[in-house]
């Protein structure tokens, strides 16, 4: 048992116990024994023995016969451990009275319970035969190399009977066998050659013992005992087992253990010892442990950034004729430690972006490298916490923390951040692991996303606004200024304006810059009372971005005409009015029935009851503000605001009906004269 750390070897042997679980068994079913009648009591026969694959006490232990009156069972202790029956003559034998027996011999085991095995014994009685043939050698012991072809010659046995005729003649055989003798050998019956049937090995079997017979006609026979010693040959290349193998070793570890191995060789003598060595030049040294253990060590510590990996082949040779080697080869990587921190290929990165970029965008890349290798090689990318609290760079960006890719989490507007800057960090997979960090500026270009917004007059969808302007007024009077700003910057934020609608052309005139509407030559009679313009505001992004803005100018004879609205908003007012009374007219007839339906609900229940109604009028006396005077100056600029006197009366329309300007004495007429001209003026235009 090899303990990996510390390194540290136990040996230990293993024994199998056998188990009872084979029962004795006889090669052949019946034994056919041929006995003189001439033979003496006392005399004794060998039997045949049971074959039992356990071992120890297990196997076979004792031998019975049936009960018989001529014969009883001796069983006798071979110096191999085996017991061997031999049937024993009591009583001389007649075979005129019985020529023959029938009986039964069965074989027990040590177990328990014991198994047994049984075989019929037939014994013929013959007549008389003095003579048995006998060996020339009680014993023969001969020695075959395992590499020894098949039907090679292994020994002959020899045999003499000094009977004549029948009784003279004999054959050999084998007695005593077993499955590997009779797969192994075979012997001739006639000369007693015993010749090789499969080839031998050592390895598997050292030697064979076995009992040749040879049997006359007349029934007798001598046995001998045949002893095969089976001689190695260096047929087997050692083998190498490897037990412990580190394939990577740190770079600043001496006498670091890389393998542990145990080498064998199934041949003996010489042609199983061994020896094992390694290359002269590595910096590797084999030391040997338990029997046949060796490790492999490093002599000291390895720099990887001098030698990255070693092959090493450890060489184990035997000692036999002819040597036989095996070679086995091991890689060692020697792996690295984690004493470089990563690089930026940059300390700072700049990178641009359009606004109203797509979200999850793209945007650049940070990079950087590590001179280790393996796990301490492999960077990781990570944002650091902005040193500006107020930024919320976990929205803004993210970062693929394998590869460095920046993305845009969201849709950057350049109105709102121009730009923002934050720090990456690079840091290795090793222990410790080391960083490095860089910074990254984010620099956000403006596009031309904001169209310019006009601020004056209102585009709202509300009364118009209406410039009054003196049909006195010289050429280059300024009507109004069109104010517009735009969100964008740089040129996307440039205004030019220009006159893109009028009712007359050539009378108004904007100025490109400012936004400036004014007179374009002098005003005359023929010049309807009315204009609408509309001025058309673009920026100078590419592509451009407008707006318009709707202007309504009323030309007015110095100011004192009173101010009439536009027909089109007129007709608005009076559909949106008419709609109304049809609201207002469905509702009280609703509410009309549903009064009534109560009122005959109560009628019916208690008794009718008279209802008064009683109908209100508002009235809104007139009043008048107090009046200033309007100055009109030689470019035509409204100094200060008008001021009407507001008539309201009671009418279904629910409008202003009439808006009268108070205008200051210019003649120095008397106030009654004034106010006449008011009332004439409010005739002629048809208010109550």
């Amino acid at each position: 048992m090899l303990l990996k750390n510390p390194v540290q070897f136990i040996q230990g042997e293993l024994q199998l116990q056998d188990v009872n679980d084979h029962a004795p068994e006889f090669l052949e079913n019946e034994i056919l024994l041929k006995i003189s009648e001439g033979s003496h009591p006392g005399t004794s026969f060998p039997l045949k023995i049971a074959q039992d694959l356990d071992v120890g006490s297990n196997t076979v232990q004792n031998y019975t016969i049936s009960t018989n009156s001529y014969f009883h069972l001796f069983t006798r202790n071979h110096s191999d451990g085996k017991k061997y029956p031999e049937l024993v003559l009591d009583q001389a034998l007649d075979r005129e009275e019985q020529p023959q027996l029938r009986l039964t011999l069965t074989a027990l085991d040590g177990g328990s319970p014991p198994r047994i095995g049984t075989s019929h014994v037939l014994i013929v009685i013959v007549d008389i035969n003095d003579n048995v043939p006998e060996f020339t050698q009680r014993l023969y012991e001969v020695q075959v190399p395992e590499n020894a072809p098949i039907g090679s010659l292994v020994i002959t046995v020899s045999a003499r009977d000094l009977d004549a005729g029948t009784h003279g003649e004999f054959s050999y055989s084998f007695f005593q066998y077993s499955n590997q003798i009779i797969q192994a050998f075979e012997i001739n019956s006639i000369t007693g050659e015993i010749r090789l049937k499969k080839a031998l090995d050592f390895e598997e079997i050292q030697s064979y013992h076995m009992e040749v017979e040879a049997s006359d006609g007349g029934g007798l026979s001598g046995k001998c005992t045949v002893a095969i010693e089976v001689m190695d040959i260096n047929d087997n290349a050692p083998e190498l087992t490897m037990s412990l193998l580190i394939s990577d070793i740190p770079e600043n570890s001496p006498e670091t253990v890389v393998a542990v191995f145990g080498i064998s060789d199934p041949d003996s003598g010489n042609n199983g010892k061994m020896m094992c060595s390694i290359q002269d030049h590595l910096p590797f040294l084999i030391k040997p442990t338990l029997e046949n253990f060796y490790t492999v060590l490093t002599e000291g510590a390895l720099d990887r950034e001098s030698w990255a990996e070693y092959n090493i082949t450890i060489t184990v040779t035997d000692l036999g004729t002819p040597r036989l080697k095996t070679e086995y080869n091991i890689t060692v990587r020697v792996s690295d430690i984690n004493d470089n921190a990563p690089a930026f290929t940059q300390t700072s990165y700049n990178l641009f972006v359009r606004e109203n970029n797509s979200p999850a965008l793209h945007i650049g890349s940070v990079s950087a490298t590590d001179r280790d290798s393996g796990t301490n090689a492999q960077v990781t990318y990570s944002l650091l916490p902005p040193q500006d609290p107020h930024l919320p760079l976990a929205s803004l960006v993210s970062i693929n923390a394998d590869n460095g890719h920046l993305f845009a989490l969201r849709s950057l507007d350049y109105e709102a951040l121009q730009e923002f800057e934050f720090r990456v960090g690079a840091t290795d997979r090793g222990f410790p692991a080391l960083s490095s960090e860089a910074l990254v500026r984010v620099l956000v270009r403006d596009t031309n996303d904001n169209s310019p917004f006009v601020l004056y007059p209102l585009q709202n969808g509300s009364a118009p606004c209406t410039e009054l302007v003196p049909r006195a007024a010289e050429p280059g009077y300024l009507v109004t200024k069109v104010v517009a700003v735009d969100g964008d910057s740089g040129q996307n934020a440039w205004l030019s304006y220009q006159l893109l609608k009028a009712t007359e052309p050539g009378l108004f005139g904007v100025w490109a810059h400012n936004g400036e509407v004014r007179t374009a030559r002098l005003l005359s009679e023929r010049d309807a009372a009315k204009h609408r313009l509309v001025v058309l505001v673009k920026d100078n992004g590419e592509p451009p971005r407008s707006a318009t803005a709707t202007l309504h100018v009323l030309l007015v004879d110095g100011f004192s005409q009173p101010y009439l609205p536009l027909p089109e908003a007129a007709s608005a007012q009076a559909q949106a009015d008419s709609l109304t009374v049809y609201l207002v007219v469905a509702l009280a007839s609703v509410s009309s029935l549903f009064l009534l339906s109560v009122l005959l609900f109560v009628a019916v229940r208690l008794c009718r009851r008279s209802r008064a109604a009683s109908v209100g009028r508002y009235l809104v006396p007139e009043g008048a503000f107090p009046g200033h005077l309007v100055d009109v100056s030689g470019t035509g600029t409204l100094s200060q605001n008008y001021q009407y006197e507001v008539y309201l009366a009671e009418s279904s329309e629910s409008q202003f009906k009439f808006l009268k300007p108070i205008l200051p004495n210019f003649l120095g007429e008397g106030t009654g004269r004034d106010s006449e001209a008011n009332s004439n003026s409010r005739n002629d235009f048809g208010f109550n």
